[in-house]
C-alpha cells in the first residue's frame, strides 16, 4: 500500500491500494487497509471491486478521478461502491473548510486532475420552526449547503485548467418548489433548494470550459437518516438504485444533461 500523507492537514491522507482504488478521509489517517477500517463500515475490496470482469469488460469510468462526499454510508457509500467497481479510482472524505482544501490540494498534486466530483454528504435536524435555534439552522446549512459550495469551488479550480469535469450535487424534492412538505425540515429544506440553485447558476459558469454540473432530486430514500429523521415515510428506492442513476450521469452516457435538476418520484 502507498501512503500520501497530506502536509496541510495531518489528519488527512490518501491511501492507494494495490487494487487500485484510492481512498481519503479526514476522520482518520488510516494505518490498515481501508477495507478493514470500521468508519467505512465495510467498504471492501470484494465490495468494491465486484465480481470477477473479463478484460474486454466495458467500464464506464474507467480510470477517472471522482471524489465522492458523505461515503461513509447510505447513498454516498453506494455510490463508492457502484463506482469503483465501474474502473473509478475513488476518493472519500468528510467535509470541514480546512479539509476540502487539503483533499483537493492533495488530488491535484498526486494525479493531477479531478474528472467527477459528486457530493452526497447531508444532514437532516428535525425541530419545529418556532423551536428552531440558530446554532441548528447554521449547522444544517454549512453541512448541506456551504460544504457543497467548497468541494464545487474547489473542483471548478482543478477542472477549468484541464477543460472538463462533471459534478452532481444531490438535492431533494424536499427541495423542490410545489412538491409537499414535510414539517419540521425547515433548515434541510432551505439547504437542499440553495443546492438547486447552486447548481443552475454553476452549469452556466462551466458550459464554457466544458464543465458539466446537475442535481439529483430523489425523495425518500431507504437510507438510515430517513429512518431516524422520518420514520413514518415509506422509502422509495434504495441507495443502489440512486448510485446507478449517479453513475449514468457521471458516464458519457449522462453528457447531455447540465443544469437539470433531476427529480426522481417513485411508484411506491
Amino acid at each position: 500500500m502507498l501512503m500520501y500523507p497530506c502536509t496541510f492537514q495531518k489528519n488527512v491522507c490518501l491511501q492507494q491500494p494495490s487494487y487500485g482504488y484510492i481512498i481519503a478521509t479526514s476522520l482518520v489517517c488510516f494505518n490498515q487497509p481501508f477495507y478493514q477500517h470500521p468508519r467505512l463500515g465495510g467498504l471492501d475490496k470484494i465490495s468494491l471491486m465486484g465480481e470477477k470482469r473479463d478484460k474486454g469488460d466495458y467500464l464506464a469510468l474507467k480510470d477517472r478521478i471522482a471524489i465522492i462526499t458523505g461515503a461513509g454510508r447510505g447513498i454516498g457509500r453506494a455510490t463508492a461502491q457502484c463506482f469503483a467497481r465501474q474502473g473509478a479510482r475513488v476518493v472519500l472524505f468528510s467535509r470541514t473548510r480546512t479539509d476540502v482544501l487539503a483533499l483537493f490540494q492533495q488530488v491535484k498534486e498526486t494525479y493531477g486532475r479531478l474528472d467527477v466530483l459528486v457530493n452526497c454528504a447531508g444532514i437532516v435536524a428535525v425541530r419545529p420552526f418556532v423551536q428552531m435555534d440558530t446554532t441548528t439552522w447554521d449547522h444544517v446549512l454549512n453541512i448541506n449547503l456551504r460544504g457543497t459550495f467548497l468541494c464545487c469551488r474547489e473542483s471548478f479550480r482543478l477542472m477549468i485548467p484541464q477543460h472538463q469535469g462533471v459534478i452532481i450535487n444531490l438535492s431533494s424534492l424536499s427541495g423542490v418548489k410545489g412538491i409537499e412538505k414535510f414539517p419540521g425540515l425547515s433548515a434541510y429544506n432551505v439547504s437542499k433548494s440553495g443546492i438547486a440553485g447552486l447548481t443552475e447558476i454553476l452549469a452556466v459558469e462551466g458550459k464554457p470550459h466544458n464543465i458539466r454540473v446537475c442535481a439529483v432530486s430523489p425523495g425518500a430514500v431507504d437510507t438510515e437518516m430517513l429512518r431516524q429523521a422520518a420514520p413514518h415515510l415509506k422509502a422509495g428506492m434504495t441507495p443502489t438504485e440512486l448510485a446507478e442513476i449517479l453513475l449514468f450521469l457521471a458516464s458519457d452516457s449522462g453528457r447531455m444533461f447540465s443544469g437539470s435538476n433531476i427529480e426522481l418520484f417513485t411508484n411506491t
